[in-house]
């Protein structure tokens, strides 16, 4: 139900005043007043609100919106080091277009949803990592794991530990692991196993080639068990494979999870966010993507909403057209690459020109092969290039255009 429409004074710094109009009256929620504050206002840096207690003719700090009415005042207090809030809607413009200049977004991960206050509770912001940190253990099991490595180290004695240690290390490897990864791979489970070894040898095994095969089958089952625990208080990204559908096409144990690369699969909504809520914001988007010079405020809906988008994605499997109508503003050249970074914390643009030159050679090649006799004289002759990626990258190019090109050619019978 819609409540009374309301007016706002939004104090957002030294004589920079700003009026919030709310037709659908005032929100519920704090964030959803924040939101509305975001959007309107165009406020891009966190903050937190004060409004004008009538009681004591001061600013206090604002914890629930039935505090404030129509027509109060409330004060914007920004948490971080910004710069000047821009007073006009022409220095909102310039200074949207100046950030989205210096801020290059397709290659640096901090500048994405990683780095969001909404989203740090529900986002992973690392991929595996190629040396895996072992956690630091219990104060009893470091202790027991202390004096066998003094015993290791006098007469190569190994530890023999019992069932408690053994079960708070594997605890620790799994919620250490989680922090990763939900479905490790046996190449992942390798990496733990053989990690956990070389910083406590002690915990070395005989028998074994590796040193470490029984706690990699340990941690699998341990991981398994986890994973049902976390379903259980309901994990998003292991949710989706707790109900068998009845009539579904695909098998019964076919198990939604993480191709390579993917971090952020299908992450929780961030603390405080719903399903409506989100959606809520992506109604925003589609009208906030209609308007020029506004690449700011969609980096910052688009970052909020992402798992909602992931959820689609992964649950609902949508049709792209569906898609695009829902979600406009990812069909565009930066939220393509940011939501890549997103989804792998990986830049798209800066690694794919990083890893061009590794593969420029065979590209070449593949493509010369293909080529037909018909081919012009001058592309006959083998192709020479300077050492740089950008020479490499257009030569690849204007290959694969002559390839196509032949291909349609012969296709059609011309």
């Amino acid at each position: 139900m819609m409540g009374t429409p309301a007016k706002l004074l939004v104090i957002l710094g030294e004589s920079n005043c700003e009026r919030l109009n709310l037709p659908a009256g005032i929100p519920d929620s704090l964030n959803d007043l924040k939101r509305e504050i975001q959007t309107q206002l165009r406020v891009l840096e966190d903050f937190r609100l004060q409004f004008k207690d009538p009681d004591f003719n001061d600013f206090v700090n604002l914890s629930s919106t039935s505090d404030i009415q129509d027509k109060a005042t409330l004060k914007v207090i920004f948490l971080t080091s910004s710069t000047s809030i821009p007073t006009s809607s022409s220095e909102i413009n310039e200074t949207s277009s100046v950030s989205s200049c210096d801020t290059d977004l397709i290659s640096s991960p901090q500048s994405s949803v990683l780095s969001t206050p909404e989203s740090v509770s529900s986002v992973r912001s690392q991929a595996w990592p190629e040396s895996f940190p072992i956690p630091q253990f219990s104060f009893d099991a470091e202790m027991q794991l202390q004096k066998a490595q003094l015993a290791y180290q006098t007469d190569g004695t190994v530890l023999s530990p019992n069932a408690k240690l053994k079960s708070d290390i594997l605890d620790a490897l799994a919620s250490e692991i989680i922090k990763f990864k939900a479905y490790p791979s046996s190449a992942d489970l390798d990496d733990v196993a053989s990690a956990l070894v070389r910083k406590h040898p002690c915990l070395k095994e005989k028998g074994s080639a590796s040193g470490y095969y029984g706690w990699k089958i340990s941690l699998k089952y341990k991981m398994a068990n986890y994973r049902t625990k976390l379903r259980n208080i309901g994990c998003s990204e292991l949710n989706i494979n707790s109900h068998k559908r009845k009539g579904s096409m695909g098998s019964p144990n076919q198990v939604k999870k993480p191709r390579k690369a993917e971090v952020n699969y299908c992450p929780d909504y961030p603390l405080g966010e719903t399903k409506d809520t989100l959606g809520k914001q992506r109604i925003t988007l589609l009208s906030e993507v209609t308007k020029k010079n506004n690449e700011q405020v969609i980096k910052v809906l688009m970052d909020q909403t992402f798992a909602l988008r992931r959820h689609e994605v992964v649950e609902d499997l949508p049709f792209i057209v569906e898609f695009k109508n829902r979600w406009p503003a990812l069909f565009t050249e930066r939220e393509v690459s940011a939501e890549f970074s997103r989804i792998t914390t990986i830049p798209l643009v800066s690694k794919f020109m990083g890893q061009l030159d590794n593969f420029s050679t065979q590209l070449i090649n593949i493509v010369k092969k293909k080529r037909r006799s018909s081919v012009t004289e001058d592309h006959k002759h083998p192709v020479s290039y300077g050492s740089g990626k950008f020479s490499k990258f257009i030569i690849i190019l204007n290959l694969t255009v002559i390839h196509n090109r032949l291909k349609k050619a012969f296709t059609q019978g011309l």
